[in-house]
């Protein structure tokens, strides 16, 4: 009797395992393809919309918001993509890929990095001449904007290399590796010590817009709705703008 007893006593413990198991859902995974600029603020929204979607997981993919739109052209699997031009996000509109227009959320403009203690002596534009830098390929906004700078600037020497985005093109400065990078403002100031900022004049600068958007077919389009409008409402606004960024 007493081993019939403890059977039956142990019945129900395992069913409320099984079924406590069965019970867990996976939460609903919303994909955002951005440029790589905006890795800081992004990353700051992530536990912010997280913390007020408990069940909703934010995956980041940050790089070159051209290699991104043109991924998202080609059927990648994404929510929301944000990009730092008109041109790259165009090409996902072209292709049919969005819900609804881009809308603009963000700008943001060059400035010349330079290693912590500016070793070689960067002062300005007219340094780039005779220094070696580093910009992104012209094929990423951050290097159209740098080609179109050093246009206006009368400036015809060349970047010593091309990286394929701001990250990448900021990294080789902050490791002493090179003199100089044209970079984002907004770059520079999350960089913190590591590197120094040195301006370029407002008459040759180049200001780039930033645009976000639900991908059309996203399977969590509630969810990538609701990241866009975290992004463009007020708080959103105010973590993009403490990290350097302009108004849109």
């Amino acid at each position: 009797m007493r081993r019939i007893a403890a059977g039956l006593a142990l019945g129900p413990l395992t069913l409320t395992a099984v079924v406590g198991c069965g019970g867990d859902t996976d939460p609903t995974k919303v994909t955002v393809f951005a440029a790589s600029s905006l890795t800081g603020t992004f990353t700051t929204l992530e536990a912010r919309f997280e913390g007020d979607h408990p069940d909703v997981d934010v995956v980041l993919s940050f790089g070159s918001s051209t290699t991104l739109a043109e991924q998202i052209a080609a059927g990648a699997p994404a929510d929301v993509v944000a990009t730092a031009d008109e041109k790259s996000i165009s090409v996902v509109a072209d292709a049919g890929q969005l819900t609804t227009d881009p809308i603009p959320f963000a700008t943001n403009t060059l400035v010349i990095a330079v290693p912590a203690g500016n070793p070689a002596k960067v002062t300005g534009v007219e340094s780039l001449g005779s220094t070696d830098f580093v910009a992104c390929d012209a094929s990423a906004p951050c290097g159209a904007a740098a080609a179109q700078m050093l246009e206006n600037a009368g400036i015809s020497a060349e970047p010593k290399t091309f990286e394929p985005d701001v990250a990448s093109t900021l990294a080789l400065v902050e490791s002493g590796e090179i003199d100089a990078g044209i970079v984002y403002v907004t770059d520079v100031a999350a960089a913190g010590s590591a590197v120094e900022a040195i301006r370029i004049p407002v008459t040759d600068n180049v200001t780039n817009p930033y645009f976000i958007a639900t991908v059309k077919d996203s399977a969590e389009a509630s969810a990538a709705d609701d990241w866009v409008t975290l992004v463009t409402g007020p708080g959103g606004q105010r973590v993009l703008q403490e990290a350097g960024f302009g108004s849109p």
